[in-house]
């Protein structure tokens, strides 16, 4: 199986990584009373909160400058919902836009680590069948879910950095966004519930990961916690997000969640607060601007950047220490090929100028950052 689901991994062109976090014993977290309120008590205030922000918008983009204007908008970021987009009128387009496709396909492969690293998934219609679940799950709905809900809260600092995005800009109205917000998490929460009966758990386990990742997102964007407000807790709840949820999701999804895959996705994790990190420098002038002490922001770009590369690196060579220990060098040795290209890429874009080639370092050296979450998966599995 783990040789198998290694040659098939070529096929997945797209980085990836995961979302969402530990359970919580409780589903009344996420009752409809628990939620409603400060969700639409935003909603109750819209004409004080309109007329505040529309003062601070009109300050703030005389000086922000237009960074992405419609005539020169891509049709194909503002489906996925990234920089540079075209601005768009239909509102089926728009609602795709918030849930930001370019980010679920870190969560669709934490699920495929999962289930490399379960030892018990096999290339049969069943359980191809649950990981697409799983990863419908984790993706388009959850993540679309958090994304919504960030862009809600965001809508401040977006009016800032990116005043054409739908909701500073008025696109989409706020009902809309709120009604998304909720069809979105249901949903995800409903496939949890279905994967656990499919696969015969006695305790939906699951389903508890979607409801603790949920409130996990719910508490990184909202206030009064709004933990993103905090650049070293934020970014290391956003790494979990993406790197130990979905991959703790695909592993109890077909085999059994330890303690000794816990503590090692949350190490993991070091690395996604590294790469929480490449995202905060282009966000420098709102952040600061609101008040948000981003590492940026807190340290200055050139310390920030060098404690980013350091959580990536550091905890890699961790991780592959810990192969090597466990008996497993062949596997610690590819760990080790892959940080490579990585280090280089590091010195060639985003060390010279960490805003200026954020995406660029992204798509040059994440693939080999996933790679290698495959390959501790693999090890775990054996």
């Amino acid at each position: 199986m783990a040789a198998s689901l290694l040659s098939s991994s070529s096929s997945i062109s797209f980085p990836a990584y995961c979302s969402h976090l530990h359970a919580s014993s409780s589903t009344t977290l996420l009752s409809p009373s628990s939620l409603t309120l400060p969700i639409f008590k935003f909603v109750g205030r819209r004409f004080s909160v309109r007329a505040a922000d529309t003062d601070a918008n009109k300050a703030a983009k005389s000086s922000a400058p237009d960074k992405a204007p419609a005539k020169d908008g891509s049709s194909i970021n503002q489906l996925l919902g990234i920089k540079g987009a075209a601005q768009e009128s239909n509102k089926w387009k728009i609602r795709l836009q918030l849930t930001k496709p370019v980010t679920w396909p870190p969560l669709i492969w934490g699920v495929v680590c999962g289930a490399a690293a379960s030892g018990n998934f096999h290339w049969n219609i069943e359980d191809v069948a649950k990981s697409i679940l799983c990863m419908i799950m984790s993706g388009p709905c959850l993540t679309g879910y958090t994304q919504t809900l960030n862009d809600w809260y965001d809508r401040e600092i977006d009016a800032i950095n990116e005043p054409y995005r739908p909701i500073p800009s008025g696109a989409i109205s706020e009902g809309e966004v709120i009604t998304q917000i909720w069809v979105l998490l249901l949903g995800g929460l409903a496939l949890g519930g279905i994967l656990d009966a499919w696969a015969g758990h006695k305790f939906p386990i699951v389903f508890y990961l979607a409801v603790g990742g949920s409130l996990l997102s719910y508490i990184y964007s909202a206030p009064p916690l709004k933990l993103k407000q905090n650049g070293w807790i934020g970014n290391f709840a956003l790494g979990a997000s993406y790197i130990s949820l979905p991959w703790w999701a695909g592993q109890a999804l077909f085999g059994t969640l330890t303690p000794d895959i816990i503590v090692l996705t949350l190490l993991y994790s070091i690395a996604g607060l590294g790469i929480a990190i490449v995202n905060d420098f282009k966000s420098i002038e709102g952040d600061r601007a609101l008040g948000l002490q981003s590492l940026p922001v807190a340290f200055g770009v050139e310390t920030a950047k060098w404690i980013c590369v350091g959580a990536i690196d550091i905890t890699q060579l961790s991780v592959a220490g810990y192969l090597l220990g466990s008996g497993k060098p062949f596997y610690a040795l590819a760990l080790l090929g892959l940080i490579l290209p990585q280090l280089y890429f590091q010195f060639q874009y985003f060390l010279k100028d960490p805003a200026r080639y954020d995406v660029k370092y992204q798509a040059s050296a994440q693939p080999f950052l996933v790679l290698g979450l495959l390959v501790t998966a693999l090890a775990t599995s054996h």
